[in-house]
């Protein structure tokens, strides 16, 4: 594959805020075909890894729909959102600070504890299947105005899904692999279940 128009293509895809805070790399040596690190506050560029001899071998639908749900999980990845989390590791912080000042040690204590909760919640959050079930949907909205349907955009997610597992030799998909497939049976109108939201919070 000549990479050039490949990678010109996959970023003109990409909503130009992804463009700006991705970077599309060549990784011929990894076994997954696409590749992205989870990404951390400090990050500023967020590199997506590909292996283009394996990227190939996916249809164009695929490949499309399969970068643009990777794009919109590395992106959508918010360690910095008003939320109640977010306010307890603030409080948390700034009472560690003060409570230092004072020499008080359970204070300390008490302090950096909560700090600590707020932030393995934060980073537990960020973490579960369910930025990928919010990724998936974000891609196929954007695939709807590079022009596809919902529902052919779901049925190309999901075949890309099962294909990347096969090219990387895996046996089966994982568990958070088999939940999103699940929700894009329904969107697809394959399969009439889909994930309550509610069921997501705590999976």
């Amino acid at each position: 594959m000549n990479l050039d128009p490949e990678v010109s293509r996959l970023l003109d895809l990409m909503p130009a805020s992804a463009r700006m805070m991705t970077k599309l790399v060549a990784k011929p040596e990894q076994r997954q075909v696409i590749y992205t690190d989870f990404p951390v506050p400090w990050q500023r560029e967020k590199p997506i890894y590909l292996n283009f001899d394996l990227w190939r071998r996916l249809s164009k639908p695929e490949r499309d729909l399969l970068l643009l749900s990777t794009v919109s999980w590395v992106t959508g990845i918010k360690w910095f959102k008003p939320d109640i989390y977010q306010g307890v590791v603030l409080a948390g912080v700034l009472g560690t600070i003060v409570e230092l000042a004072q020499s008080d040690a359970v204070g300390i204590v008490v302090a950096g504890g909560l700090t600590g909760l707020a932030a393995t919640q934060i980073w537990r959050s960020n973490r579960s299947s369910q930025t990928w079930i919010e990724a998936d949907k974000n891609a196929i909205a954007i695939a709807g105005r590079r022009g596809y349907q919902m529902t052919e955009a779901a049925t190309h997610l999901l075949s890309a899904i099962v294909a990347t597992a096969q090219l990387e030799g895996r046996t089966g998909l994982d568990f958070v692999e088999l939940l999103r497939c699940q929700n894009l049976r329904a969107i697809a109108n394959i399969s009439p279940v889909g994930i309550p939201e509610d069921r997501l919070k705590h999976i």
